[in-house]
């Protein structure tokens, strides 16, 4: 079967993780984010509060100088804590955004976002996935759960250094 997704293509994902000075936000499920893609950066502000299709805050904006999009955060106090880098190669699929990740030391998933639950069941179900073995976590999560690799404790998480 076909299904009509349009390729956006593959990039390496460069991001610089922050938290507040005294980690409060880690254990909260809150972070910024500055991540460079597909020649573009963006600042990012997520807060992860329920493991549930609509239980993390998002807002992300571009900006165009990393370096004082850094100074900026560290200025405001946060600090930055990780680097980490994944491989995505994304794809749309009607009204969902599928994204195949390749994160350091952990095999390849498929991760499926969209507005509604209803139409990622519907993505879920073109792909002939089990939409009842989804989980609704972040990627560190993800990592530290399912591969027992503690990134969250990690200065860098790169396919050139770890740890």
């Amino acid at each position: 079967m076909k299904l009509k997704a349009k390729d956006l293509g593959e990039d390496l994902i460069k991001e610089l993780i922050f938290y507040d000075k005294n980690l409060s936000w880690r254990k909260k499920g809150i972070f910024v984010r500055i991540r460079k893609t597909n020649g573009k950066i963006y600042l990012t502000y997520k807060h992860h509060k329920e493991a549930k299709i609509d239980g993390t805050t998002e807002i992300e904006f571009e900006v165009n100088d990393l370096e004082k999009a850094k100074d900026f955060l560290l200025r405001l106090g946060l600090i930055c804590y990780r680097q980490q880098e994944k491989k995505r190669h994304k794809f749309i699929l009607g009204m969902v955004t599928i994204d195949i990740d390749t994160w350091p030391n952990i095999p390849t998933y498929l991760e499926i976002e969209g507005k509604t639950e209803k139409d990622i069941k519907k993505a879920a179900q073109k792909l002939d996935l089990d939409y009842s073995e989804a989980l609704f976590i972040d990627a560190r999560q993800i990592i530290e759960k399912k591969y027992g690799i503690p990134v969250s404790t990690y200065k860098y998480f790169t396919f050139d250094k770890i740890g």
